[in-house]
């Protein structure tokens, strides 16, 4: 596993800036958008360059880092977050979709919409898990229909969906804490589970944990998805209507055993 500066790499795109000094596990940095009125705009550094297959972070990985947003969660466009994935739907290097994975702080603003909670919409500042890529997840593809027909009774769907979850290991957390004030978070990424800390204390904890190997990211973004249990799906761009940031320090990524695995 690697933990060098120089596997992180910068994606900036239509006005997005990473804004800071190498290396970044040493200084501080800032993931600002311009105002955008079009297109998709996005700041991001990860450790995804390559094949997916060649990602450096398994479980028994731990993800510590200080942080905090231009605003507040009513108020930010986009995605924005931090922690593991897998660029399922195609890294710049590798451009083929593939079944996601990840485990992460991850924020959606409105009409982002992600099939997490059973009750409420998907979107907010959260911790998440999710892994699709497990054999209990790939046999569900050919009743994909049925189920997305069955959801759309909702007392079959309050009994169907939170099965179909668990097959996903999707697990969901709102993290309570302003976002636009500083916060220490922190990732304990394990084989028997996940563990997200917010200042110390324990928000979140389950036993789904993505097989990996996965990539560190750090992004903030202009787009939404709606990808709901019922069958709705789009994906789009929210106008950026004045700029907005996600600023990092402390960042710590580092390989550890974690008791009792």
């Amino acid at each position: 596993m690697s933990n060098s500066d120089d596997d992180f790499r910068v994606l900036e795109m239509n006005g997005g800036e990473v804004r800071g000094q190498r290396p970044f596990l040493t200084h501080p940095f800032l993931l600002h958008l311009p105002i955008c009125q079009s297109g998709y705009t996005d700041a991001q550094i990860d450790d995804c360059v390559g094949r997916r297959k060649g990602y450096p972070w398994r479980p028994g990985t731990r993800l510590a880092l200080r942080a905090r947003f231009s605003h507040e969660a009513d108020a930010l466009v986009g995605t924005a977050g931090f922690g593991f994935w897998n660029a399922p739907f195609g890294d710049p290097t590798v451009p083929w979709p593939t079944l996601p994975q990840a485990a992460w702080f991850f924020f959606g603003s409105p009409p982002n919409d992600l099939p997490l909670a059973q009750n409420g919409p998907g979107r907010g500042w959260f911790a998440a898990t999710l892994d699709a890529t497990t054999w209990r997840a790939v046999r569900l593809a050919p009743l994909a229909p049925i189920v997305l027909l069955l959801n759309q009774i909702a007392p079959l769907r309050r009994k169907i969906w939170p099965w179909v979850q668990n097959q996903l290991q999707i697990s969901f957390q709102p993290v309570g804490e302003s976002m636009a004030d500083w916060h220490e978070y922190q990732l304990v990424w394990g084989k028997a589970g996940c563990e997200f800390w917010v200042d110390g204390r324990l928000i979140h904890q389950t036993p789904f944990s993505p097989r990996g190997p996965l990539g560190f990211v750090g992004w903030i973004d202009n787009q939404f998805m709606v990808a709901t249990g019922n069958g709705r799906f789009r994906w789009g761009t929210l106008p950026v209507t004045s700029p907005q940031f996600l600023e990092v320090a402390d960042l710590q990524i580092e390989p550890i055993v974690v008791a009792g695995e």
